[in-house]
């Protein structure tokens, strides 16, 4: 909950277009090249760092500035870096021939190249390289999080030298709490203090979910401009992914009126989210240097995965507590008590494990509480609003009046609710309430400054000052592992209310025992997984001859078993695609139709086991035919056929063409060894590699015990093969996208995806609605072309508004989470039905349709 209740949804910084800054800081240059090599943009200070004779002009060659060797060294690493938010790194470059070297890092922005480049330090790059492994073992000693944030604090302040480092971890609010702390000994200590959400704007942060790294050397130092600061059309020149963009003038004021002359921060990032920040403040200016950045940088995803470990052993220990209390509560009930004569014992089991002041249960139209709730009268007149108020879902506020007005009658007895809704639609329903409590939160200056009024300029905070403010009226805040311990509970009084039969009860127990196995399970796949990155660390130094290198072999491993384990984790830790897995690998190096692969043969569901094994092999293999191989050249594909042999066991064969020749290599590195020895060493299958002058060819064979019988409503076949490039018909112009949408959808987060999707998908207006009212108003005031509306609103159903765009004649589809209700959905007229989770594509496509 958010202490210091914000009342604007966009302050003036979250405004600010902080990508197109069109500067950089001082202690480096940045070129922006097009297709041809000719220079676009330039930071102004190019010439003097290069020490050429002038300053190079729009239009200029690379290869008239840029010594012959250098260039195919910048060339090799952008077609490397030619994925999304993909950033090669090059050190020691001698970029114009006079030994003059630099470190130099280079990425793809609007289809230019941008080659950013600072002074190399020479001296220091061996030991930069040495800290990796030590770095890492320290961390893994940690068990707990806040003793790995002290741990990451301690080594990145040792490593870096700046006066403070601290880790900053994010509130649901979005507000911030320095939780870590190392800090030279005569400065004011931070642990502790929050921060308000509008510290760090909203662009910044999905900046640093993109970039997670960002340097500013010199607070006082003049920035530098990129000439031209338009390119062609008058186009700004996207700096997202930069590592030299300068910043704005109010961070960069607000930053100085904290007495910080340089900073460093990485973000830290779980599941696509941002968890916190690794936060760096200096006195005096400060550059370390790039090698030394990168290897801070590899850290912080060292700690991402250190940190994800011990969340999961935390959340195993929740529900090993949950599933104790449901097993205590239906062994209480098990011999026919109704609900209501149940609410002592409910509260006796409850006393332990959730702190509450009072309890109410409401019933079959029956009203029972103790302790601190509202009385009969009181809870009656919020009952109807709790559902349609709060969702069907387990619900906590540390302040219920916030959400249901009618909750502030009784307020000073119960503020904080912990609402169980226990049927659909219904006002049935347990409920925890917490006392209001005086608290007194330690803010980081007054928070109320992070905002202005309207029409007026912001300005940056002068006072970091601790601030206190005391907040009554609210409760003290549900846990995590209360909601949790909560939620479980929720559906074991479900399935009470149901009378679940013997039958079913057995099964229950079935299912809890089948439960303690895949938690053991998990434990133990996890704790595999990071020896194995550990392993993975280790055996590739010896391929890395830079720490760039070594960064992208084992970034990309790292991220081959970051999306194996999403895709089995997905089903509860079950079998996943292979089909799926070997797209995710081939995509990012195949145009939009996917004409540079095709996968023969029907899908095919891989236990966990094996899993995480074909991930790696391959991630090597697209690798090598990345760099080497057949997706090295234009012309290039890889063909990857699926197969049951006699026995049931799973023939996979990996053929490439239209590549470069192909020789077989003289040196065997860890990524061979991967691709040749895993499948034998650990699913005891067969692994055969040919090195054919017309293009790789791999055969392997994985044993029938590692395979999986699919539902087969579930299965799919491979996409059919694409057409060859050279017959690939022109893709259509796209198709003129309605001027208007409505989205009726009562997520606001899911709500405001969605209106970004669309307008970036060309769609002139959408207007957001979360209520059957709502939706109805909008249609009467100003019919759209197109509607997306949420089946299932919370307390409501989306079938008025389904009766009256058919009506105006309206085409619509319905966003579900369900699968079942296909034919439901057909009644009520619409085009189509849009699977929840859904994203751009899935939009694009109804819109097309449409």
């Amino acid at each position: 909950m958010n202490l210091h209740q914000r009342t604007d949804t966009l302050t003036e910084c979250d405004r600010e277009a902080i990508h197109h800054i069109a500067a950089v800081q001082s202690f480096g240059g940045l070129i922006a090249a097009d297709e041809e090599g000719r220079i676009v943009h330039a930071s102004a200070n190019v010439g003097d760092l290069l020490g050429l004779a002038a300053q190079p002009e729009p239009g200029t060659l690379l290869a008239d500035i840029i010594a012959p060797d250098a260039l195919s060294v910048l060339t090799a690493a952008l077609a490397e870096a030619a994925g999304p938010d993909l950033i090669e790194r090059r050190f020691g470059v001698d970029l114009t021939g006079q030994n003059q070297v630099f470190d130099c890092a280079l990425h793809i922005s609007g289809g230019l190249s941008i080659i950013e480049f600072e002074r190399h330090a020479l001296g220091e790059f061996a030991d930069h390289v040495s800290l990796i492994v030590p770095v890492i073992a320290k961390l893994e000693q940690a068990t707990t999080v806040g003793a790995l944030c002290d741990t990451a604090a301690r080594l990145v302040r040792q490593m870096t030298g700046y006066d403070r480092v601290m880790i900053y971890r994010f509130h649901p609010d979005e507000s911030g709490e320095v939780i870590a702390e190392d800090a030279h000994a005569d400065l004011e200590p931070f642990k502790g203090l929050r921060y308000p959400a509008a510290d760090i704007p909203q662009q910044a942060r999905e900046l640093f979910r993109r970039n997670r790294f960002r340097i500013i050397a010199d607070m006082n130092a003049d920035a530098v401009p990129i000439l031209p600061a338009l390119g062609p059309g008058d186009t700004p020149l996207d700096l997202s992914m930069s590592m030299l963009r300068s910043h704005s003038a109010m961070h960069l004021a607000y930053m100085r009126n904290m007495g910080v002359g340089a900073s460093l921060a990485i973000a830290i990032v779980r599941h696509e989210r941002l968890w916190g920040m690794i936060s760096c403040h200096h006195r005096e200016a400060r550059l370390p240097p790039y090698s030394l950045r990168t290897v801070a940088e590899l850290l912080s995803q060292t700690f991402s995965l250190m940190l994800d470990r011990i969340l999961v052993t935390q959340a195993e220990a929740v529900r090993e507590r949950a599933r104790q209390l449901n097993d205590r509560l239906l062994l209480r009930m098990a011999g026919g008590v109704s609900l209501a004569e149940s609410l002592p014992m409910i509260e006796e089991l409850l006393r332990g494990t959730i702190p509450h002041d009072g309890i109410s249960l409401f019933a079959d139209g029956e009203y029972q509480a103790s302790g601190e709730a509202p009385d009969d009268a009181e809870f009656r007149a919020i009952a109807p609003l709790l559902a349609s108020t709060l969702g069907g879902a387990t619900h906590a506020t540390a302040r219920l009046a916030d959400q249901i007005p009618e909750a502030g009658a009784f307020a000073h007895r119960a503020a904080g609710a912990l609402v169980l809704p226990l049927s659909r639609g219904t006002r049935d329903s347990l409920v925890l309430w917490r006392r209001p409590l005086e608290r007194v939160v330690t803010w980081a200056g007054d928070p109320a400054k992070a905002t202005a009024a309207p029409g007026e300029l912001l300005q940056p905070r002068a006072s970091f000052a601790a601030w206190t403010e005391t907040v009554r009226g609210q409760s003290t805040e549900w846990s995590p592992d209360e909601c949790e311990i909560a939620a479980r509970l929720r559906r074991t009084l479900i399935e009470v209310i149901l009378r679940m039969s013997e039958d079913l009860t057995r099964e229950r127990a079935r299912a809890a025992e089948q439960q303690d196995l895949l938690i053991a399970e998990l434990n133990h796949r996890v704790r595999n997984i990071l020896g194995l990155i550990r392993a993975l660390v280790s055996q590739s130094q010896a391929e890395a001859l830079s720490v760039s290198g070594f960064a992208a072999i084992i970034g990309g491993r790292i991220a081959a078993l970051a999306m194996a384990h999403d895709n089995i984790t997905e089903k509860n830790w079950g079998p996943a695609s292979l089909i799926r897995l070997i797209d995710a690998e081939l995509a990012p190096y195949s145009g939009a139709e996917r004409a540079r692969y095709r996968i023969i043969g029907e899908d095919v569901m891989v236990s966990p086991e094996a899993y995480t094994i074909l991930a790696l092999v391959i991630h090597e293999l697209a690798t090598n035919a990345a760099k080497y191989g057949s997706l090295s050249a234009r012309a290039g594909s890889v063909e990857v056929t699926l197969a049951h042999t006699a026995f049931g066991d799973l023939s996979l064969a990996w053929r490439e063409s239209g590549g470069p020749p192909v020789t077989a290599p003289t040196r065997h590195g860890f990524g061979s060894t991967i691709i040749t020895r895993t499948i034998p060493h650990d699913l005891k299958g067969e692994a055969d590699v040919r090195y054919k002058l017309g293009g790789v060819e791999a055969d392997f064979l994985i044993p029938a015990r590692w395979l999986a019988v699919a539902d087969p409503a579930l299965r799919r076949a491979a996409p059919p093969p694409p057409p060859s490039i050279a017959a690939a018909e022109p893709r259509p112009a796209a198709a003129a996208q309605p001027g208007r949408v409505l989205v009726v959808e009562d997520s606001i987060i899911i709500a405001l995806d969605t209106e970004e999707n669309l307008k970036r998908l060309g769609v002139g207006a959408v207007r957001l609605e979360s209520s059957v009212q709502g939706a109805l108003a909008a249609i009467a005031d100003d019919p759209p072309d197109f509607a997306i509306i949420d089946f299932n609103l919370g307390g409501e159903s989306s079938e008025p508004i389904a009766a009256a765009l058919r009506a105006a004649g309206i085409r619509f589809v319905l966003a579900t989470g369900y699968a079942e209700g296909a034919g439901q959905f057909e009644r009520l007229g619409a085009d189509a039905v849009l699977k929840k989770p859904y994203g751009m594509a899935e939009i694009e496509s109804l819109l097309a349709a449409a």
